[in-house]
């Protein structure tokens, strides 16, 4: 168990910043919406309201799952587990953490793919801004391998305990 200590503490702490990351871009929305709208009260614009809201909203979602996850908060439907004793619900969880985790892992690697291309042809937004979309797909490609790595971690915590494990310690 001393072995896996330092792994589960670099876990929580990519989450932490992945929540910070989540919340700054919270904070960054809402600042850039006021903005947009003080601005169209004198007949302006910053003409990318659109674009980088849904920048925002796409990446403060895959950076911010893994810290829900590894705080219990995500939605579980328990229908199942609730029928099966608390000291054997451990191989359900491991399955379910494994089978997700490999789900991520197989997106990101199209998702990998996506973003080589885009940065390689120098692919650009067609709006003003001409963002460079390997910038919103990267980050939301290093939000799939946080919530991939929080979920094996999870796994590996899951091994260890065994009927001793719960889902909703931190």
């Amino acid at each position: 168990m001393r072995f896996f200590e330092p792994i589960e503490k670099a876990s929580k702490l990519l989450n932490r910043v992945g929540a910070l990351i989540a919340v700054a871009l919270i904070i960054y929305m809402f600042g850039h919406i006021i903005l947009e709208i003080v601005m169209r009260l004198f007949g302006r614009s910053t003409f990318i309201l659109d674009e980088y809201i849904g920048y925002a909203v796409a990446t403060m979602a895959f950076m911010g799952l893994p810290y829900v996850l590894e705080k219990g908060g995500l939605i579980r439907v328990s229908l199942l587990m609730e029928r099966i004793p608390a000291s054997s619900r451990w191989p359900l969880e491991l399955f379910s953490s494994l089978v997700t985790a490999g789900c991520f892992l197989w997106l990101s690697t199209f998702w990998l793919q996506n973003v080589q291309r885009s940065y390689q042809r120098g692919v650009v937004s067609e709006t003003l801004a001409e963002t460079p979309i390997w910038l919103p797909e990267g980050a939301i490609l290093i939000g799939m391998w946080l919530i991939s790595f929080t979920l094996l971690v999870r796994s590996i915590k899951i091994i260890l305990l065994r009927s001793r494990y719960s889902p909703n310690t931190a």
